[in-house]
């Protein structure tokens, strides 16, 4: 495997920020800010960088690379894979007036399944419903394939987000990498970090992602009075206080961040479904707690490779940026100090991350995570 990484921010050209290489028909991953990546211009840019490459674009909250987190930047991190084979697809959510579920089952299905080991995918944040997204994608995948991958997302702004495969980012897009190679290694692992606290309160109304009642009562004029002061920051506000979810559906609680609320019927929309019946509670973290959850999920998918990793890709949580605020690199640092300095490290910060539970093997929609994947071959 060989890799190089170049950045751009609105104030300069492309800049290598790792050895340059000669690459042959690479994955190239550009990951970046959305205002960046609305230049009409982009990708025929990057295009020039690499005629022969296969480019995927994603919008973030925040670009990650080596040890260091960009904003207002675009990353690319291009890859050339020596005994690896993988295929890209694509489909829009928006122009196939298709539902979540069934988009992500006819992506899996795209793929031929024979040799299938990994599909990470790069998920357009804004319109589509995780949960449902990675259900139609596990009712399809063969048994043995891994699943990971991530939502876009549009920094703090929830305005909306872009990806593309080999052509101009646009709203909608899911793009799904398949791997194949006999020699291919992939691992995973995630951590969140946040504590539950202060009352339980049942779910007594909902729709797939939007809650309206819980303890018969509206959810957002509950979850305001919560908030208090802060309040009037929703729904950003909600990033630094997310629902811990638990229900008879999953074997484990799930952590739903809200990315919309909606003032006229008192509802708040999540990033992936919410069940009725499910009992949800408020949760918090700290600086400390989620660094040291960064530095578990690298241990913990290091632990799971028998071979030396080459790349590493990240996809973290808004909420998570957020709470660091100015000290947001201490969690990439930290997993940097597992992985050693001979790895590549890519990724961004997002509105929802996609894998398995420890111990489980289908993907789930997860939020407020620091989720990693490595690949070796």
């Amino acid at each position: 495997m060989k890799t190089l990484q170049l950045k751009r921010d609105k104030n300069s050209d492309w800049q290598y920020v790792s050895k340059k290489n000669e690459l042959k028909e690479p994955l190239v991953l550009v990951f970046g800010d959305r205002y960046l990546l609305e230049d009409e211009n982009v990708y025929s840019d990057v295009r020039k960088l690499f005629p022969d490459g296969h480019i995927v674009f994603g919008s973030t909250s925040g670009n990650i690379y080596q040890n260091t987190v960009e904003n207002e930047s675009i990353i690319i991190t291009a890859i050339e894979f020596e005994k690896t084979n993988f295929i890209i697809k694509s489909s829009n959510i928006v122009t196939s007036n298709l539902d979540s579920f069934v988009t992500g089952s006819n992506l899996i299905n795209e793929f031929p399944s024979e040799g299938l080991k990994h599909v990470f995918v790069v998920s357009e944040g804004s319109f589509v419903n995780g949960s449902l997204l990675t259900n139609g994608m596990n009712s399809v995948a063969s048994e043995g394939v891994l699943i990971t991958g991530g939502l876009c997302g549009d920094d703090a702004r929830f305005e909306k987000t872009l990806a593309s495969y080999n052509e101009n980012p646009k709203s909608g897009e899911i793009v799904a990498i398949g791997f194949y190679g006999k020699t291919f290694e992939s691992s995973f692992s995630i951590h969140g970090g946040w504590t539950p606290f202060g009352p339980e309160r049942i779910v007594t109304k909902s729709k797939d992602n939007i809650l309206f009642e819980l303890d018969n009562k509206p959810a957002l004029n509950l979850y305001k009075k919560y908030l208090g002061d802060k309040a009037k920051d929703l729904p950003a506000a909600a990033l630094l206080y997310p629902l811990n979810v638990k229900s008879d559906n999953e074997k484990q609680p799930v952590v739903r961040t809200i990315l919309n609320i909606n003032e006229e019927d008192n509802t708040m929309i999540l990033a992936g479904n919410i069940p009725e019946n499910s009992v949800v509670q408020l949760m918090m973290t700290s600086v400390d707690q989620i660094a040291n959850a960064a530095e578990q999920a690298a241990k913990q998918a290091m632990d799971k490779k028998t071979k030396k990793p080459q790349l590493a890709l990240l996809v973290s949580c808004i909420g998570r940026k957020l709470v660091l605020d100015q000290r947001v690199e201490e969690e990439i640092e930290e997993a940097g100090e597992v992985f050693g300095d001979k790895i590549t490290v890519c990724g961004y910060y997002s509105y929802g991350e996609i894998a398995p539970f420890e111990g489980e093997q289908k993907a789930q929609l997860h939020n407020q995570t620091m989720t990693i994947t490595l690949i070796s071959e």
